[in-house]
């Protein structure tokens, strides 16, 4: 099964991808001190299901790990993905990733965010805003010509320009009539490598940026991916769509 898309499938993914944008933004607005995680996972359940839409990530089978209890995965500071939301209290001064995917008539897309809740340290600010820029580089070298591995390459040299680690273990994908299919899409490598980007082709790009070292290990419940030395994660993710020779963000 491919991630090139064909028209029908492409107007599909942009209703996919307006609904998710839209749900995740109703998700955002209701991150404050004290609200749980749990909490932020049942507003992400109801608003895609209202839209129409079904939530992506809710009873997803990982091979070796089962299937994924919830709609949302919520990743507080040293956390980088795949966070299990609980009664957890969000706090003043966390670092926050919000990660969501949603599938409409058969065509899915994905998106993350990385959200501060209340004043946090500058260089957390930092963190999080360089890897937001580095998405948008990222997508940049999502043209027809390109090849995957000038997408990882543009990523990892503004994220070490700036002093921050890139997560290894952890790659974007391509996406469409799947929640997750080939090609990887990693956040480092070198230009003109990896598999040519072809008109249609959909991909969710998503730099995992890290204030120390890169190394990650799994947390005791099997799916909570952390930092090894504790430091501060930021993740955001965009599913884009090449039209016209160029990147398309439809969850922007």
């Amino acid at each position: 099964m491919t991630n090139i898309l064909n028209k029908d499938e492409i107007k599909l993914i942009k209703i996919s991808g307006r609904i998710l944008k839209e749900s995740l933004s109703e998700v955002i607005s209701a991150v404050k001190p004290g609200i749980s995680t749990l909490r932020l996972d049942e507003i992400a359940y109801h608003a895609i299901k209202e839209r129409g839409a079904e939530p992506s990530f809710k009873d997803y089978e990982v091979r070796g790990s089962g299937l994924f209890p919830s709609t949302l995965c919520v990743s507080i500071n040293n956390e980088v993905v795949h966070g299990l939301p609980s009664e957890r209290i969000l706090e003043e001064g966390d670092v926050v990733s919000l990660d969501i995917g949603a599938g409409y008539k058969g065509v899915y897309t994905d998106m993350a965010v990385t959200v501060s809740v209340g004043k946090i340290s500058s260089k957390a600010a930092d963190l999080i805003e360089t890897t937001r820029r580095c998405l948008l580089i990222g997508i940049k070298e999502a043209v027809v010509g390109h090849r995957i591995g000038d997408i990882g390459h543009a990523i990892q040299i503004h994220a070490e320009e700036k002093g921050f680690g890139i997560v290894r273990d952890l790659v974007g994908h391509g996406i469409g009539r799947e929640p997750h299919m080939s090609p990887h899409i990693p956040n480092f490598g070198n230009i003109n490598s990896g598999p040519d980007i072809k008109e249609g082709m959909a991909l969710a790009i998503e730099p995992m940026l890290t204030e120390g070292g890169y190394d990650v290990q799994i947390k005791e419940d099997g799916w909570t991916v952390i930092t090894l030395d504790g430091s501060l994660a930021a993740h955001f993710e965009h599913t884009v769509v090449v039209i016209d020779r160029k990147p398309v963000i439809v969850t922007a």
